[in-house]
């Protein structure tokens, strides 16, 4: 049934409508919605009983020209093909939520025209602030964002150096951490599978903390083997038989992240090598998948949930006039068969 045919106005119920069939004031149904603990629970139940009967619900739109907010966040996110991302923006969701925010998500697929297009999208659409993931893009695009006064937080990527307001961790420091525990474990020959290093600034930074590592373990850096790829289980795979065809293979394979190292450990049992006996094989984020993998990953433990929780407070403190500080949350090396 149409609920909107029990209003009087036959039309799209209006505040008036439910103030008539609850036999209250507008400025009475106005404070059961916004200020409940100043009604009484009798005259809640009326209006809320009129709200559900006739399917009102408040025009936000107009609530937000008059406040000048949305009470909208936008995050745009390089893909939601894994779960890298997951359990951080689902802190992130929640953390909004309580404070009456809701989250707008976009995936740019790792294509930076695209993010900026959705950048400009959700700005568009009364998006009161952004969280965009790494630093990565061109200058335009924070011009863009500075010119129209949008908050803008960087997340999963944390540069003592560049002032921007970040909730991250240091992928180069995290990376050299996981690679001193490899070359004290005495490999020399060393893979690595890796995102686009040229537009992905998480990847980039992996790989030159396995480098840092290799110089000062007294190896030279430029021996590293790179294949460079998309994040995908079947790429991992074909990037670990790329790297295995060498005629002096990697005795250790660090991978960029958790999906592209268990595309590895899928390779190296079609090849029939043992791991880590024949090649060790290790991962980066701690996603759920590197516990339970054929072969379980070391890998580094990314705390996702407290970067997510931390990158809303930080949002919402800034959209309120306050002027947080950027954060770098600590990671920690879990060890585990692969290695």
């Amino acid at each position: 049934m149409d609920e909107t045919k029990n209003t009087p106005t036959g039309q799209v119920p209006t505040l008036a409508d439910v103030a008539q069939a609850a036999g209250v004031s507008t400025a009475t149904v106005s404070r059961c919605l916004n200020l409940p603990d100043q009604v009484t629970e009798k005259t809640m139940r009326r209006v809320m009983e009129a709200v559900d009967r006739l399917g009102y619900s408040p025009n936000y739109s107009a609530r937000a020209l008059a406040a000048n907010r949305t009470n909208t966040i936008g995050a745009i996110i390089p893909t939601m093909e894994n779960a890298i991302f997951a359990r951080g923006l689902q802190a992130f969701q929640e953390e909004l939520h309580q404070s009456g925010c809701t989250l707008l998500v976009a995936s740019s697929s790792y294509e930076e025209d695209l993010e900026e297009e959705q950048i400009k999208t959700l700005t568009a659409r009364g998006a009161d602030a952004l969280l965009l993931i790494g630093y990565h893009r061109k200058p335009r695009v924070y011009e863009f964002l500075e010119k129209r006064k949008i908050p803008t937080l960087v997340a999963w990527a944390f540069d003592p150096e560049v002032s921007r307001l970040a909730v991250g961790f240091n992928n180069r420091a995290a990376m050299h951490e996981l690679a001193d525990i490899v070359m004290a474990a005495g490999h020399k020959q060393i893979g690595c599978i890796s995102a686009d290093t040229l537009s992905n600034d998480r990847a980039r930074e992996r790989a030159l903390g396995i480098r840092d590592a290799m110089s000062a373990a007294g190896l030279d850096p430029s021996t590293l083997r790179m294949v460079e790829t998309t994040y995908s289980i079947e790429n991992g795979e074909t990037a670990f038989h790329e790297l295995m065809a060498h005629p002096e293979p990697p005795t250790v394979v660090m991978c960029g992240n958790d999906v592209l190292a268990v595309g590895a450990l899928r390779a190296a049992a079609a090849m029939n090598l043992r791991v880590p006996e024949d090649v060790a094989i290790t991962g980066f984020d701690d996603i759920e998948l590197a516990s339970v993998a054929p072969v379980p990953l070391t890998t580094v433990h990314v705390p996702h949930r407290r970067m997510g929780q931390f990158a809303a407070q930080a949002l919402l403190d800034e959209l309120n006039g306050k002027k947080p500080d950027s954060i770098e949350l600590p990671t920690a090396i879990y060890r585990r068969s692969s290695f």
